[in-house]
């Protein structure tokens, strides 16, 4: 009988990075950075005032409420498309953002894109994407959140994730420094990098994930005293310590909601950047990350 090994199929309990949220000072530069520059979509059914504003990418989006500009300890990984039409969008916005942190930079697999508040984008090729990569092959979405944290924290918060939420952990060895890398569905991840100059400051902003075993990892996390903001379908922490001793290792706060939360697979718009009023072409009005 031909035998494989099952637990390859396996994707652990953590099921969709779905947002990152930070707050932002001027919705007009944020439509010009995120809708103008990087090809996304402005959610046009929910929070489409001048509070807040939801940029759809694939199957995630980034959350973008009115308020002093917070800034990600690290970056986001994003698959945009195809680099030139990236660099064209980039260009043509320059203007707009002169005189804010808005900035760029190509590398050999991505161009690093800074917001006009700081916080970085790494904009990987779809088609140059590592092939060991969970996202490789995606069009559309976003790969990773990437956090810098103090030396020593990567092997505590692998085990902090493996044991509060059953979830699919590795640790990586990357230029001399450790990683703790946790699966998230089939294309996700979240990865703690082991930095030098890692900043324990935190400013409130958040991530979001969608968990399949939802009350076994609250029952856990309670037993710590880490949980707050209970809500149905819902609950929040912000807490990651070291099991063995309950020591903190790094803040950044979790919004876990469950799969009967009635926005899980919501459909989101995606539009394609490339189509215009010139070129209109009505098959290739929208795209959906491959998620």
């Amino acid at each position: 009988m031909h035998r494989f090994d099952c637990a390859h199929e396996d994707i652990g309990n953590l099921v969709l990075l779905e947002h990152v949220n930070l707050t932002i000072p001027d919705q007009r530069l944020a439509t010009a950075f995120y809708v103008s520059a990087l090809g996304l979509t402005r959610d046009p059914y929910l929070m489409t005032g001048v509070s807040n504003m939801w940029i759809n990418i694939g199957r995630s989006q980034i959350h973008l409420p009115h308020g002093n500009a917070q800034r990600l300890r690290g970056q986001v990984g994003l698959i945009v498309g195809q680099r030139e039409s990236l660099l064209k969008r980039l260009r043509e916005v320059q203007p707009v953002l002169a005189q804010t942190g808005f900035g760029w930079a190509e590398r050999e697999d991505r161009v690093e894109v800074t917001c006009p508040w700081g916080n970085r984008y790494d904009c990987l090729d779809p088609d140059a994407s590592e092939a060991r990569a969970p996202w490789s092959g995606i069009k559309l979405g976003m790969a990773y959140v990437r956090l810098d944290v103090p030396a020593g924290c990567a092997a505590a918060i692998s085990a902090f994730y493996k044991e509060m939420f059953n979830a699919s952990v590795e640790i990586r060895e990357e230029h001399d420094a450790r990683q703790a890398v946790i699966g998230i569905g089939r294309h996700q991840q979240l990865i703690y990098a082991e930095t030098p100059s890692a900043s324990p400051d935190y400013d409130g902003h958040h991530i979001q994930i969608y968990v399949a075993d939802f009350s076994g990892p609250y029952a856990r996390l309670a037993a710590h005293g880490l949980t707050y903001g209970e809500e149905a379908h819902q609950y929040r922490f912000r807490r990651l310590i070291d099991l063995a001793g309950d020591a903190p290792c790094f803040e950044l706060e979790h919004e876990v909601r469950s799969l009967r939360h009635p926005l899980y697979a919501r459909p989101l718009v995606n539009r394609n950047p490339e189509n215009s009023n010139r070129n209109f072409k009505a098959t290739e009005e929208t795209r959906r990350g491959a998620f």
